[in-house]
């Protein structure tokens, strides 16, 4: 394996011809790097960022991408992850495990594996019941992502006559009239400019991607929807969050039940794209997802 110093933390690096990765060592389990190789970093790159917890601890975000279970509960969810982990080196990947959490008996792991020489990644999240009795939860795959972009949020088109086809949940803390969201028929646009206040929403995503630009790049992560399964938060697959430091691309996998020594995968692919275009409006992200046959 190849080590490395980033935002001093111990890390593990992973490359193919075309883009780089770097998994932290020293805590997390994070992916706090992705970039084309000479490129900059798209993630957010949070090593002070905290909040606190119930119990007046913090909990370190340190940027990047992470694995949580679903619901969010501040006692459950934001458990510390700042001890070292275990970063094993497989074909094409790394397999990163976090030690078992005390307090839920859960064992969080991800797998990620280049696509040959392309800029795509498959991230496979694993979910593991350690503990003596059933834990309802499920996979949460969270990236953070520098500000200055836009996140394109898509939205379903299945036609169905005089019946509904699509359903947006909203965070108590979200403003509708913020100016830095664009409310499409086909698509929700979020500049990540916010000078104040978060905002959020979350939707089922039939569509099965959602995508952030930044400086000419377009990152793309892919995952399934099952629409006969259930979803937390009002049946979200899908959601965006923003605030002044950071904006995240969530996916959610379905509500299940792990028993004793059983697991819960979701898997997410990773794309990206060079010299995209800024998608200023509805019509222009219409465009660049015909031109990239993001559909």
């Amino acid at each position: 394996m190849n080590t490395t110093k980033f935002l001093d933390f111990d890390c593990v690096s992973l490359e193919n011809a075309a883009i780089s990765l770097l998994v932290t060592q020293s805590v997390g389990l994070r992916v706090i790097s992705l970039r084309f190789n000479g490129g900059d970093n798209l993630f957010a790159e949070l090593p002070d960022y905290v909040t606190r917890r119930p119990d007046g601890e913090a909990f370190h975000f340190y940027g990047g991408h992470r694995l949580w279970h679903a619901p969010e509960n501040m006692s459950r969810t934001y458990i510390q992850d700042d001890g070292t982990v275990d970063v094993v080196p497989t074909r094409n990947g790394l397999s990163i495990t976090q030690p078992v959490e005390v307090q839920t008996g859960i064992e969080k792991s991800i797998l990620i594996s280049l696509v040959e020489q392309k800029p795509q990644v498959i991230v496979r999240h694993t979910l593991t019941n350690r503990g003596l009795w059933p834990v309802e939860c499920a996979p949460w795959a969270i990236t953070q992502l520098k500000t200055g972009g836009v996140a394109i949020l898509p939205q379903s088109q299945q036609q169905t006559e005089v019946l509904p086809n699509r359903s947006l949940v909203l965070w108590p803390y979200t403003e509708i009239a913020n100016p830095h969201v664009s409310w499409g028929d086909q698509y929700i646009l979020v500049r990540a400019e916010l000078k104040d206040r978060a905002f959020k929403v979350g939707f089922p995503n039939l569509r099965g991607w959602l995508a952030y630009w930044h400086t000419g790049t377009l990152f793309v992560k892919r995952a399934s929807f099952d629409p006969q399964a259930a979803y937390y938060d009002f049946n979200c697959s899908s959601e965006c969050y923003c605030n002044q430091h950071f904006l995240e691309l969530e996916t959610l996998a379905p509500i299940c039940t792990l028993e004793p020594g059983a697991s819960a995968i979701h898997a997410e692919t990773w794309e990206l794209y060079a010299n995209v275009d800024f998608p200023a409006d509805e019509a222009a992200a219409q465009s660049l997802v015909e031109k990239l046959g993001l559909e």
